[in-house]
């Protein structure tokens, strides 16, 4: 079985050969550099990631694109997309031209991102992403539902919904899963997939994380496996890095090794066009 981890956050330090814009904050620690990936990964057996350049580092999807490009068979990246570039449209054109890039991946937070959902005035941009059928990786804490009217628009986007909907730095346990419901609804479109990424950090419990199970369950039911992309988002995880994979290759019993192939690794490469 092939794991490809589906978020991580891979970041240099702030040094003056290579410092970080002015102001950023790093949620994610000071660093966690390709190196560090790499070592994790080779531990834990996880054979490619996807590579997810952080926000608070502007539109810079370089650091990320080099490593896909010297490695392609072990990173691929979702870049950041600055819509209101003035090249906006050209570079949308252009963007899977890149070598290593797999798509893209929003954060739906504050402005302009909540208006790129909303207003008619960036239908070009979606209209683009679903012509083109351009992978695209999505987080909107506290607010799953607002998807729902850009699907009702168009239907045809490749959406991946990260952390299953849940809010990063919201409620935990079952309280996390108030809205889930919202998320099960996404499933009737055929091409809306969910990354099951980082979910320990939803839960309270060590190990196996026994009340997330229920939840995963009804995820799977839902989407069924092809539609599930596991995931870390290391850098937040409150569990470690080989408990998270065990979750899924051990904890959930009910689980078919064909099940586990794809949401470890097999859906991950069919949802990003990233042939195993």
């Amino acid at each position: 079985m092939q794991i490809i981890d589906s978020q991580i956050h891979a970041f240099y330090p702030n040094t003056p050969e290579r410092p970080w814009p002015e102001g950023a904050v790093s949620p994610h620690g000071p660093q966690y550099t390709l190196e560090q990936a790499e070592a994790q990964m080779d531990a834990a057996g996880v054979q490619r990631a996807i590579l997810v350049p952080v926000s608070w580092n502007g539109w810079d999807n370089e650091y990320s694109l080099a490593a896909a490009r010297a490695k392609p068979d072990r990173f691929g990246v979702m870049g950041r997309f600055n819509i209101q570039a003035p090249d906006a449209r050209e570079r949308l054109a252009g963007w899977r031209d890149q070598q290593g890039m797999l798509g893209m991946r929003l954060f739906f937070a504050g402005e302009p991102w909540m208006s790129l959902l909303n207003e008619r005035s960036y239908d070009w941009f979606w209209s683009e992403v679903e012509r083109s059928r351009m992978p695209f990786m999505a987080h909107i804490p506290g607010h799953i539902a607002g998807f729902e009217p850009l699907l009702a628009r168009f239907p045809g986007l490749r959406l991946i919904v990260d952390h299953a909907g849940r809010h990063p730095r919201g409620a935990r346990d079952d309280d996390a899963w108030a809205d889930a419901d919202q998320l099960y609804a996404l499933a009737r479109y055929p091409d809306v997939a969910v990354k099951v990424s980082s979910l320990p950090c939803f839960s309270t419990q060590p190990y196996p994380f026994a009340n997330l199970h229920r939840h995963i369950r009804a995820i799977y039911d839902a989407f069924g496996p092809q539609r599930m992309l596991w995931g870390s988002d290391v850098t937040r995880l409150t569990s470690t890095y080989e408990e998270n994979i065990r979750l899924f290759t051990e904890a959930l019993d009910w689980l078919s090794e064909e099940d586990r192939s794809w949401i470890m690794g097999r859906a991950a490469a069919k949802c990003c066009d990233w042939p195993l």
